[in-house]
């Protein structure tokens, strides 16, 4: 059984960890070369060069404000993380939510041509075909917009697969940095998108990165809208895993796709699909959550750089900024437990965890997730549940939660809770219930029964008037 469960553990080892290694670069390099690709790096002088503000830390700084994180202009461990991760190709060229690439820039017509020119190993053809479909049917069922396939000539939206320098001047990265990039509507190569195939791509699977989602960003780009700097919106630069069969546009993108071509005139098909998801709003009926965990006798929601408290007496929630509660703690953060023995609330992000007792951190943190005692390979956790009545604590990454008992075991998700068929966003104990976040919806189970008792909208604990 120990060596079975070894032989999981280490296959499992391959699949979650897609970080690129600190060791395999130097980090004042790397940094240098990813500020230059994506928020236009310069060497120059001028008054800022001359009081001591250089380039680096300029661009640093805008990088900071753009992901949410802390700004020092330093290159801090958060932003190093972030740096990391696997993203779209495009540089971060603006500050804020939905962004276009200006001047109008914006096809003349509704009706669109595209083309797969060659197809990557990972997948059948047919899977190829209908990711990309699906993928261009998300701008479709909200636009005037139309695509039609073609087979051979030229069509507006070239679509290929490719490795390293692959013709067009920006060559790929190698597995786990740049997953695809595209281009802005003109002519010639205006349209195009390339994908990265040293990449793993999947029709649906977690291991690996989903087609479907990485197109339908890069077609975003190829009709005119550059990144967005809200977390949950398609646009975001960074890779987000989704499901084909139930993803919704976000608000932010149906909002900048429409001030490009207007909405979509002609009933479709998806005219009764749900109202798409605003990570900004908590009266939206599917608002992504960061995570949640009782803490002290109170439920608290986490979201970007805010929390809710909700207050069970009254039935209230409060929305307080994180730092205002915990000071110098992270923002944006993947997930959050309370532990009742030490009374301590923990909060995770990245490979490192905080803890806190009431508003003051704990001395020896923020550990590495490996000094705090999850497996080595664990490079960051999507959400913690602590049992109360069991004290065991599930650490919930992908398809999979790990649990210890005299050894680290891992197991499938959907064999403990089988409705859950999409990766956890949050999960918490709560009033005799557990709760789990997952795909716009919290399920919610009995705590000793496991049982699924019903299916709430996710912002069932936030309240609207007090925003």
């Amino acid at each position: 059984m120990w060596s079975s469960t070894v032989s999981v553990l280490l296959l499992l080892a391959a699949a979650v960890s897609c970080s690129v290694s600190a060791a395999a670069v130097e980090e004042p390099s790397f940094a240098e070369t990813y500020l230059k690709r994506f928020f236009n790096l310069t060497e120059q002088s001028g008054p800022s060069a001359r009081w001591g503000v250089s380039p680096m830390s300029r661009r640093l700084r805008e990088m900071q404000r753009f992901f949410g994180l802390q700004v020092t202009g330093t290159l801090d461990t958060d932003t190093l993380e972030v740096m990391k991760k696997p993203r779209c190709g495009i540089p971060d060229i603006n500050i804020g939510q939905f962004s276009t690439f200006g001047n109008n820039v914006k096809w003349q017509k509704n009706t669109l041509t595209y083309r797969i020119v060659n197809y990557t190993p990972d997948m059948s053809q047919a899977e190829v075909q209908d990711s990309i479909q699906r993928a261009l049917q998300v701008w479709a069922s909200v636009t005037p917009l139309r695509f039609t396939r073609t087979n051979s000539g030229p069509a507006d939206i070239m679509v290929s697969f490719g490795r390293g320098a692959h013709g067009d001047y920006y060559p790929f990265d190698g597995p786990h940095g740049t997953l695809a990039h595209a281009f802005s509507p003109s002519s010639g190569i205006g349209g195009d998108v390339h994908f990265d195939d040293d990449e793993t791509f999947t029709f649906r699977s977690s291991k690996g990165y989903v087609l479907f989602m990485v197109a339908a960003h890069e077609f975003g780009h190829s009709l005119g809208l550059s990144h967005s700097s809200d977390r949950g919106a398609l646009m975001y630069p960074l890779y987000s895993f989704g499901y084909p069969d139930t993803f919704v546009l976000p608000k932010d993108d149906v909002r900048g796709i429409q001030s490009l071509y207007g909405p979509n005139s002609v009933q479709s098909p998806l005219a009764s699909a749900p109202q798409p998801p605003s990570t900004t709003e908590s009266c939206d009926s599917a608002v992504v959550l960061d995570a949640g965990t009782t803490y002290q006798g109170e439920l608290l929601l986490f979201q970007n750089s805010v929390f809710w408290q909700w207050d069970p007496l009254s039935g209230k929630s409060e929305k307080r900024l994180i730092t205002d509660a915990f000071p110098n703690a992270p923002v944006n953060i993947d997930a959050a437990y309370e532990d009742p023995q030490s009374g301590n609330i923990f909060l995770f992000k990245g490979n490192r965890v905080w803890a806190f007792t009431g508003d003051q951190r704990v001395q020896e943190y923020p550990k590495t997730l490996v000094s705090f005692g999850l497996p080595w390979f664990l490079s960051r956790v999507d959400a913690v549940l602590y049992i109360v009545d069991s004290r065991q604590t599930l650490f919930f990454l992908g398809r999979y939660y790990f649990s210890y008992d005299r050894g680290w075991r891992v197991q499938r998700i959907d064999q403990k809770f089988p409705e859950v068929t999409e990766g956890v966003r949050a999960a918490f104990q709560h009033q005799g219930f557990i709760y789990i976040h997952s795909g716009g919806f919290l399920f919610e189970y009995g705590e000793t029964t496991w049982r699924l008792n019903r299916v709430l909208k996710s912002n069932h604990f936030l309240s609207c008037n007090n925003t």
